[in-house]
């Protein structure tokens, strides 16, 4: 038995060495360079220093010992930046109470989850690995980068990004403790009440522990950790993002914050968003969206393929998600949709899925364009990354090539040996169309 403890071990060390360090060396040459913020710049080179992307110019020098990836004829773009995943964490939901803010699902992170290199076969090199919507307020959210191959949890972490929860509106959690356990929230109405009642009952918290700290009171208030999330949210520390589908939902939780003073706040999904753009903008909240994606349950009825462009247009911060370990391969054609649809530029279009989704999880002056300074997060495509004939060959992490397509393994494929012939029926899991209800139990999650 030891000795196949001691073998195990040196297996894990040495894939863990064959995958390379956090941080590397690359440098990218002839390329098309899509910076995001700056225009397009033709024939340019990108260099990466440990991690971190040094320099951006033509006929950059190769410094010794780099590896070099030519990039003539192809386009160089930031990182695909995902605001809505469950990808790296499984069972997402805590659903045994409206208000589970205790709950942290950064204490789940699977690095070993084969959907984190899929996505790196799409481009996308930061996810927001997110809880469930079973509650009104659900747990603590994680920014992950998919560095795939390492095999600590702590390596998927994106040190010190900002603080995020998952709040949820509609018939998710009302389902789950309404008709599921017969208490509050049944309606809409209940839902919004959970929201207020928390709000008001960390208002309490905080001024009990300021008596005690100042002296006012002797004995200290019992420690709360759900208690201590929502102060945070209150004071700033922690940005909401709320699931969402109705336009009369999303004017109630933005009076909500407005009463008490929560000013960071991004609505996931937004299906009906279009219908409250300039109240959106007003706000000053985000909208994070499927481009086409509705229908699937009723309160989603009602929606439309020119929402991002809609929201976008009147001065909303939006972004296109995913929602889906399968869809996350493909969100720069998610993105050209918004083209299709709505008209936007290039620009636009590119950066539903770049600078906006990082700006959204307060990353942006760390990833979602190519600018000096920022983390060396890059992904090569073969075509322009709004046309449908674009496929990512490279996907660079902190300067660490994380995907080759030259490189690709047969075995990380999806369902089917790409050497076999294809299966003349449709494979589908039981899965749900999305994961937000991923981990919930049967009689909860029959109509999701």
């Amino acid at each position: 038995m030891k000795s196949i403890y001691i073998i195990w071990s040196l297996l894990i060390c040495s894939i863990s060495f064959l995958n390379g360090q956090e941080k590397g060396d690359v440098l990218i040459k002839n390329g098309t360079v899509i910076t995001i913020t700056n225009g397009v710049l033709e024939n340019h080179d990108v260099y990466i220093k440990d991690g971190i992307i040094k320099n951006i110019a033509k006929d950059i020098s190769a410094p010794k010992n780099v590896k070099i990836i030519d990039a003539k004829g192809k386009f160089v773009m930031a990182g695909i930046v995902d605001a809505h995943s469950h990808i790296g964490i499984t069972t997402v939901n805590e659903a045994t109470a409206p208000n589970t803010a205790q709950v942290w699902v950064g204490d789940a992170i699977n690095p070993l989850d084969v959907s984190l290199y899929r996505a790196l076969a799409g481009g996308v090199t930061v996810s927001h690995a997110m809880h469930g919507s079973a509650n009104a307020i659900g747990g603590e959210c994680e920014t992950i980068k998919h560095r795939y191959g390492e095999i600590d949890p702590e390596m998927m972490r994106m040190k010190d990004a900002p603080r995020t929860i998952k709040f949820a509106l509609g018939e998710n959690p009302m389902r789950v403790h309404g008709e599921g356990s017969d208490i509050v929230p049944a309606t809409r109405m209940g839902v919004e009440q959970v929201m207020r009642n928390s709000f008001a009952e960390a208002k309490k918290y905080k001024k009990a522990w300021s008596d005690f700290n100042s002296g006012k009171t002797k004995k200290p208030p019992m420690y709360d950790n759900r208690m201590e999330t929502m102060v945070d949210i209150l004071e700033g520390e922690i940005i909401i993002h709320c699931h969402s589908y109705r336009a009369d939902e999303i004017l109630m939780l933005m009076n909500v914050c407005k009463d008490y003073g929560v000013n960071k706040l991004v609505f996931q999904h937004v299906n009906e968003g279009f219908k409250v753009a300039p109240e959106l903008a007003a706000w000053g909240a985000g909208a994070s969206v499927f481009s086409d994606w509705w229908a699937y349950k009723f309160e989603v009825y009602y929606s439309t393929a020119y929402n991002a462009a809609i929201l976008t247009k009147n001065g909303v911060l939006t972004s296109i998600n995913s929602d889906s370990q399968e869809l996350i391969r493909h969100l720069y054609h998610e993105a050209a949709k918004s083209q299709k649809y709505g008209d936007l530029t290039d620009e636009e279009a590119l950066k539903l899925i770049t600078i906006n989704p990082a700006k959204q999880l307060g990353i942006d002056d760390r990833v979602g364009s190519i600018e000096k300074g920022k983390e060396g997060d890059i992904v090569i495509f073969n075509n322009h990354p709004l046309s449908i004939y674009a496929i990512p060959e490279y996907t660079i992490v902190d300067g660490v090539v994380r995907f080759d397509i030259n490189e690709d393994p047969t075995d990380m494929r999806v369902d089917i040996d790409p050497e076999g012939s294809i299966p003349t029926y449709m494979h589908t899991e039981t899965e749900d169309h999305d994961r937000c209800m991923q981990g919930v139990s049967e009689s909860h999650n029959h109509q999701h």
